[in-house]
């Protein structure tokens, strides 16, 4: 009874604090991942370096620490995470740790330990002590039996990966915690996320970067995807600014907790025809591999309008411009 009475009074005063401060002070989890880092570039931008802890389990790059704080943090140890966030009064949790779709398949137990357990402990300290939490989902949440083209925010799900599978536990959760104890969850379910300064992880949609290091590299490209493939893709500002958004909404405007959020669709020919643009000797050709039947089972197009009406979600980069920024950044490489 005394540590929940503490623990009550450590929430009241975060409450207190926050509603002083001009700006929230932000943890994020998984943060040397594809999304962290320019996440954390881009909130110590809108609200100062010293407001934003990146944290991870791998050993930061110099370059990293010298961006702002960084702390080692393992969320599957519910005790350390809640040290580092009463240690520096954390209002907002941003919870990236996760394994992705084609590497969790090849380690389901520690998917599921990361996914599922490390959610758990991320939710219930979002609980007590009253900080705004958001949790991204994806495409792979969907499955084969899910309608694919346009895909809405709500429909049958079933997906056939345990990625998928943690993911959907996750919005579910989420939405839960918010209803019965008033969490204020927020989720965006990501397409494939393009983005020039990162390396493939072994994800299903991460073709649509190998193929732009293949085009300067050898002029070719072999896919791991039939050329027809069609799935939703989004470029990294783009992703990163709908964060942003959905963070900086109030509650009162969200009409929903999980939302599909996508720039463009397009297949691996698509893509091909549209590198030929500016390199007119690419080729490609495919060899498909077991992500071909987690592809089968996305979402082709996301239905997003909900998430454009409701919070005026409205992204800038199309397909060309997506080539441009690739060439562009690899190039200067």
């Amino acid at each position: 009874m005394l540590f929940k009475s503490l623990v009550r009074h450590c929430a009241t005063i975060y409450q207190r604090r926050f509603n002083h401060r001009s700006h929230p002070r932000i943890l994020i989890t998984g943060g040397c991942g594809q999304l962290g880092v320019p996440l954390a570039k881009r909130l110590r931008e809108l609200y100062g370096r010293e407001s934003v802890v990146l944290s991870d389990i791998v050993r930061p790059s110099d370059e990293l620490l010298e961006q702002g704080i960084y702390r080692y943090a393992d969320v599957l140890d519910l005790k350390q995470v809640q040290e580092l966030l009463v240690n520096n009064q954390i209002d907002w949790l941003i919870h990236l740790s996760a394994l992705l779709s084609a590497v969790g398949e090849r380690d389901v137990p520690l998917a599921m330990k990361l996914n599922i357990e490390g959610t758990h402990n991320i939710l219930e300290l979002a609980r007590k002590y009253k900080c705004r939490l958001f949790i991204p989902s994806t495409i792979g949440a969907f499955g084969p039996d899910s309608p694919r083209n346009p895909t809405p925010d709500f429909c049958i799900q079933r997906p056939r990966t345990i990625y998928g599978v943690s993911k959907v536990h996750a919005e579910l959760l989420g939405e839960y915690f918010h209803h019965r104890y008033g969490v204020d969850f927020r989720c965006l379910r990501f397409p494939g996320i393009i983005s020039a300064d990162t390396k493939p992880g072994g994800g299903t949609t991460d073709y649509a970067i190998e193929i732009f290091h293949e085009a300067l590299k050898t002029g070719s490209y072999k896919c791991y995807l039939r050329g027809d493939t069609r799935l939703p893709m989004m470029w990294i500002d783009d992703c990163i600014q709908s964060i942003v958004s959905i963070m900086e909404t109030p509650s009162n405007q969200l009409k929903q907790r999980t939302y599909n959020v996508s720039a463009m669709s397009f297949t691996p020919d698509e893509l091909a025809k549209a590198i030929q643009k500016y390199k007119p000797k690419f080729r490609i050709s495919s060899e498909p591999d077991d992500r071909q039947k987690i592809a089968d089972s996305w979402p082709e197009v996301f239905d997003d309008h909900n998430a454009r009406e409701h919070w005026n979600w409205n992204p800038k980069v199309d397909l060309d411009g997506l080539v441009q920024r690739m060439f562009a950044y690899l190039e200067k490489q």
